[in-house]
């Protein structure tokens, strides 16, 4: 089972998801839970991005095992922009 994330958490991408253009370590701030109308499980995750300057890229939604909590031990590493 995924471990949930709260609303305006950030969350870890887990994996590489190229059709969006994202790859494993980016992160985002939770700006939504897509969550399963019955059982009430976090199906998938709206996640703000945002770029090194603090100004927001886009938002996208990721399913929610491609993404993880940010930890105390994450570290931030800027990548030029292809």
């Amino acid at each position: 089972m995924t471990q949930s994330i709260a609303e305006h958490a950030i969350a870890v991408l887990t994996r590489d998801l190229p059709d969006q253009g994202l790859r494993a370590g980016d992160f985002g701030v939770v700006i939504h839970i897509h969550k399963d109308q019955t059982s009430g499980a976090a199906l998938g995750y709206l996640l703000e991005l945002f770029a090194a300057n603090g100004e927001a890229l886009d938002e996208i939604s990721v399913p929610a095992d491609a993404v993880r909590p940010a930890q105390a031990q994450d570290r931030v590493r800027v990548v030029a922009a292809e």
